[in-house]
């Protein structure tokens, strides 16, 4: 079995020149272009709350309305996570993410100029198709190729640069006016997320193909690209011995399955087999609880303000000041993400996102909501950004952005469900024993971690 062999010699290879790259400038082009292209995703999903207020009122006149507004990119991102994984690792990270942005962007551009609510709201199923492939395909991304000791530390600062775009959605929809030249603001809004993706587009598309994947597909182009980066990093590519190898396994995929049923079927068997049956359990809990601390507490922050009295400018004002939450959460994160292991800080700021979530649900003057808020929302960027980074270290490159993108969609679920649930508890019993709720269901995502998951900090992946 030489072209096995030879596959796995090139995959130990890639690995160790990876590690071996010094972070520079290609590292630091890289992060920025993917946290660019994060900028516009997560200012469409803070879009997902904020447009509300601002739409025609009877477009939202109903608590089902604003329900189907506000989960309607969710359950998009649902469909797009759970139907289009697995093409990633099947084509490969680079293809599929253009794709993603090249839908994304044409049918942001269509919910721009939606005509009624019925239609906004389908257009925003179909472009959360494009987010949810995205967002699971960036933490594979940047995992397979930031060196192992500053693997946390860059991931962290990728996502740092994208949520800057929530204070920045949350400034604009409070601050711009109602109309801009006739046409009303939120659909400018939606126009800047669409031209945004589509400069992101051209950026990407001399972002490099994952070495690592190709090691598994085509060893043989594994190496030529790492000659490409080390090049464009200004490092000599070392001796390995492997330099040239039988053009057999450089030319012909080593594990790529003969369809993307049969693919998708084996990555299924593979994840829930005896080595990662545990790894995938806790990553599934972690989808599906995180949800309930990030989107439960803060995606329906404005209109909690609103039942609690305070007028919609005050609400989105408010927004826009916690939204700072969360670029200062990554920039604390990454102070720490490589001194603290990742499995611990998951477990304490689930507990922290618990309790100060509950203190903002019950709190009613003006500075107890703010800094509760305000700490609930960088204590939950905190929690969200290092469980991400966290699961994308546990799987294998071959099955990596299918198990992602499977648990990804399943966060989905509850992110696209919780508005109806939340919205319902909070006119029927209020924002305390909502808030109390929430808290109760996240703080069981820190028994799970701690349960289940493995240490990772300063440890290569094909060694986690």
């Amino acid at each position: 079995m030489r072209n096995t062999a030879d596959a796995a010699r090139v995959q130990e290879a890639v690995a160790s020149r990876l590690d071996a790259l010094p972070v520079g400038r290609w590292h630091r082009r890289v992060l920025l272009i993917v946290g660019l292209g994060s900028f516009f995703n997560f200012f469409e999903v803070a879009l997902s709350s904020l447009l509300v207020p601002l739409l025609p009122g009877g477009w939202a006149s109903s608590t089902t309305d604003k329900s189907a507004l506000i989960g309607a990119t969710f359950a998009g991102e649902l469909l797009g996570a759970l139907l289009l994984s697995g093409l990633a690792d099947r084509f490969g990270r680079r293809r599929m993410f253009q794709i993603n942005l090249v839908a994304y962007a044409v049918l942001s551009v269509g919910a721009a100029f939606a005509p009624d609510a019925p239609t906004l709201i389908a257009l925003r199923v179909l472009l959360g198709i494009g987010l949810g492939a995205e967002l699971a395909l960036v933490d594979t991304y940047l995992t397979e190729l930031m060196p192992t000791h500053r693997r946390g530390r860059m991931i962290a600062t990728a996502y740092g640069l994208g949520m800057l775009a929530v204070p920045v959605a949350g400034l604009l929809a409070a601050k711009l006016p109602h109309s801009l030249g006739g046409v009303a603001s939120w659909r400018w809004l939606m126009a800047f997320a669409a031209c945004g993706a589509v400069i992101v587009w051209v950026l990407r598309r001399r972002l490099p193909e994952s070495p690592r994947w190709l090691a598994t597909h085509r060893p043989g182009d594994a190496l030529d690209a790492m000659t490409r980066i080390e090049a464009s990093a200004g490092h000599p590519a070392p001796a390995t011995g492997i330099e040239n190898p039988d053009r057999t396994v450089a030319s012909h995929p080593v594990s790529a399955p003969p369809s993307t049923t049969s693919g998708d079927h084996a990555a299924q068997l593979r994840l829930w087999g005896p080595q990662l049956r545990r790894r995938t359990l806790l990553v599934c809990a972690m989808e599906a609880l995180g949800p309930i601390g990030f989107y439960g507490f803060t995606s329906i922050a404005p209109l909690v303000l609103l039942d609690k009295g305070f007028t919609v400018v005050e609400s989105l004002t408010y927004s826009a000041l916690t939204a700072l939450g969360y670029p200062l959460g990554c920039l604390l994160l990454i102070q720490v993400t490589e001194r603290i292991q990742r499995r611990t800080l998951v477990i304490v700021s689930s507990l922290l996102v618990a309790v100060a979530g509950t203190v903002f649900g019950l709190g009613s003057s003006a500075w107890v909501v703010v800094s509760s808020g305000l700490f609930t929302t960088l204590i939950s960027v905190i929690n969200a950004t290092v469980s991400r980074t966290y699961g994308a270290e546990l799987f294998p490159t071959e099955v990596r952005n299918t198990a992602l993108g499977r648990a990804y969609a399943l966060s989905r679920l509850v992110a696209a469900v919780l508005p109806f649930c939340t919205l319902t508890i909070l006119h029927a019993l209020g924002a305390g024993p909502l808030y109390l709720i929430c808290g109760a269901l996240i703080a069981l995502m820190s028994v799970a971690v701690a349960v289940l998951g493995p240490k990772t900090n300063a440890v290569r992946l094909e060694g986690i």
